[in-house]
């Protein structure tokens, strides 16, 4: 805030009681307003000429310290020149692929921390769910990652069919979801009522540890007599949580299928990947009527030769019903090869399903903003990251990441235990999930290295141009758009999103 200059005192009329006291009101509002908080008004399309803009700024080497988090700036107009060259031209007549969410993970940390914990209070707790899934009172996630089971952040190893030592259970009927229903279930039904376009997918860490053939949660692969009982498994999960009132829209076979050491994890090999799914897992999908859909290869771009390709180069699996498609991480590997596989496989969906924060990211503000541009205009039709929550330790798991990170930091235990904290990556998510809602369609915008931006025009005509300033100082930013543009000064390493309203 600039601070006036010092005048001179003069005499001043008396003013009315009344009017100090409103006045006294509106400051105090002000004053105890949350810097950080998104804009809770609808990200609705301006009229006429109109642009809107919404800016993300942060300060310090990490990327983290949000100053302007998704912060409504000064509305822009249009004039009526084409944009010059050297100008981001968003071009609405060449389209690309369907959104079809954006989100992170309801992990058994997240889910327990929001929920069970102690954390939070009541009325904490649904300040923090709209805020995350509202599409008017929050940045509107409209897609959910959900681990069948434990995963590395997980505050202990468990399946949905758990033994002791020696016993096993080929007819399943022992399978039980109890787990998931004291958090995971009613936050998941809870996210869908506040955003009914919400997407859920689920991936499995493992198979429970009499499946395998080394008797554990960690490592391991599964056993081949137990190929279709994995598949029934699979089934059941699905059934269960349709019956709970939260149908699963997608599935992988594997998270990771070559990680990792420490956590509950599964070993597969391309081959084996390929005849599970095509033998076992669509079939299964397909006796029982289930809609949902099989996404192949669950991991980096640099596995996708070894373990995915095996899936998706069977022209069968490519046109069986429950195939969906390719889900992709991106911790390795080029975003670029997902343009690859679809050129080679036009037909074939690209996910990106995982990239989380953590300690060991230098900037998180840029990799999230280059996370998020690279992925959508490279195909893909989701961008989630991992974790929603964390507690202020990267916790609780039982072995893992430690070093994680989520878009909401529960306090819990501390000296602001109760107390929610919204990170960068919940701003950086909320340029692409406030804005862009599932069934828009990604529309031509000139690439920039200095500007990397994406395009999309929703489904009710309106446009959103995300763009992150990755230089070290402010740029004027031209954008034009149907014979007409528009200027920004954009501040360096900032993100912003403009909104307008199409022809």
């Amino acid at each position: 805030m600039r601070l006036p200059r010092r005048v001179p005192a003069v005499p001043v009329p008396a003013v009315p009681a009344l009017l100090c006291v409103l006045v006294g009101v509106l400051l105090a509002g002000f004053l105890a307003a949350d810097p950080l908080s998104p804009d809770p008004r609808p990200a609705r399309p301006p009229g006429g000429g109109t642009v809107d803009v919404w800016l993300t700024t942060t300060s310090g080497p990490g990327g983290r310290d949000v100053v302007k988090g998704l912060e409504r700036q000064r509305p822009l107009r249009f004039t009526g020149r084409a944009a010059g060259r050297g100008a981001i031209t968003v071009d609405a007549s060449r389209t690309y692929q369907e959104f079809a969410g954006g989100g992170a993970s309801f992990t058994d940390t997240a889910a327990w921390l929001l929920n069970s914990s102690g954390a939070l209070s009541d009325r904490k707790r649904e300040e923090v769910m709209r805020r995350l899934f509202s599409p008017d009172d929050g940045i509107g996630l409209s897609f959910l990652r959900n681990p069948m089971g434990a995963s590395d952040l997980a505050r202990f190893g468990y399946t949905y069919d758990d033994l002791p030592a020696g016993r096993t259970d080929p007819g399943l009927s022992r399978f039980s979801i109890k787990h998931d229903l004291a958090d995971v279930l009613p936050l998941t039904r809870r996210a869908r009522e506040l955003n009914p376009a919400l997407t859920v997918m689920a991936s499995p860490w493992t198979a429970p540890a009499w499946m395998k053939d080394n008797k554990r949660l960690d490592q391991g692969h599964l056993a081949a007599r137990y190929y279709g009982t994995y598949a029934r498994y699979f089934v059941k999960y699905l059934q269960a949580y349709r019956a709970h009132g939260v149908p699963v829209g997608y599935v992988s076979a594997q998270n990771e299928p070559t990680c990792c050491r420490g956590y509950p994890s599964m070993r597969w090999s391309g081959s084996g990947l390929h005849y599970f799914t095509k033998r076992e897992l669509l079939p299964r999908l397909r006796a029982a009527g289930l809609p949902t859909k099989v996404l192949a290869l669950d991991w980096n771009w640099d596995r996708y030769e070894s373990h995915g390709a095996p899936v998706v180069a069977d022209p069968a699996v490519r046109a069986h019903p429950n195939f969906g498609g390719i889900a992709w991480h991106g911790y390795s590997g080029d975003a670029r090869t997902q343009s690859a596989v679809h050129d080679a496989h036009p037909g074939v969906d690209a996910f990106d399903t995982e990239l989380s924060g953590g300690d060991w990211t230098a900037d998180q503000h840029r990799s999230d903003m280059r996370g998020l541009i690279d992925a959508t205009r490279n195909w893909g039709r989701s961008w989630v990251k991992w974790s929603l929550a964390v507690d202020q330790d990267g916790g609780p798991h039982h072995g893992g990441c430690g070093s994680c990170t989520g878009l909401v930091t529960v306090h819990n235990g501390d000296r602001r235990h109760g107390e929610a904290d919204f990170t960068v990556e919940y701003y950086t998510m909320g340029h692409l999930t406030k804005f862009v809602r599932p069934g828009a369609s990604r529309i031509a915008s000139t690439a920039d290295s200095a500007v990397p931006n994406v395009a999309w025009r929703n489904p009710d005509g309106s446009r959103a141009l995300i763009a992150y300033n990755d230089t070290g100082r402010a740029r004027t930013i031209e954008v034009g758009a149907d014979g007409r543009s528009f200027r920004y000064e954009l501040p360096a390493g900032a993100s912003a999103t403009f909104t307008w309203r199409g022809d």
